[in-house]
């Protein structure tokens, strides 16, 4: 149970320390990797735009190319899957030959990620409430929420730049809440 202590009050289950040092440890190392590619991020926005879009488009593409497998073997004669296969593989094409627009199709799914992730960091932020570093999180999640209305605001003109500024600023206090969390983590087992 969650007390106002730095401790672990209670008895962890059979493994859980164990769970919980190994959870600790690769939250920091996944804090670490998540600053070091935010910062990459904001120093050089335009590359990861054009990355982010990059990676997208190709997983499209694979996508539609394993659906129109799936349903070459499965039922050749179904249009449907066909249908979504070639959907597939079209749109990754078009963002790939059309990356502009690829950009900015993707600053409109970031508005709404950067939303749900506020949303669910408030939430992780008030059930930690009371513990120390609850408020990184609550600062990560405001910063999520202000990305989003940021973004909504300028869309779609300031996606080519702000696509891979906003998800380099994501990344890097993602990695900050992570390191921070990974230290709590391994206070609480020890």
């Amino acid at each position: 149970m969650w007390t106002h202590s730095t401790k672990w009050q209670g008895d962890l289950p059979e493994g859980g320390k164990e769970l919980l040092e190994k959870f600790s440890k690769y939250a920091k190392i996944t804090g670490v990797i998540f600053v070091i590619l935010g910062l990459i991020g904001i120093i050089f926005p335009l590359a990861l735009s054009i990355a982010t879009v990059a990676f997208a488009s190709y997983l499209m593409i694979v996508a539609g190319l394993i659906s129109g497998y799936f349903t070459w073997v499965s039922n050749k004669e179904d249009w449907l899957g066909w249908l979504k296969s070639l959907v597939l593989f079209l749109m990754g094409m078009f963002i790939l030959y059309y990356p502009i627009n690829g950009i900015a199709a993707i600053g409109l799914m970031l508005v709404f990620y950067f939303f749900m992730d506020a949303f669910s960091g408030f939430a992780l932020a008030f059930s930690m409430r009371g513990q120390s570093g609850w408020w990184i999180w609550l600062f990560n999640s405001f910063i999520s929420l202000v990305l989003g209305i940021i973004f909504m605001v300028g869309w779609p003109f300031s996606s080519t730049y702000l696509v891979g500024l906003f998800i380099g600023i994501s990344l890097f206090f993602d990695g900050i809440a992570m390191l921070a969390g990974g230290s709590i983590w391994s206070k609480l087992v020890k």
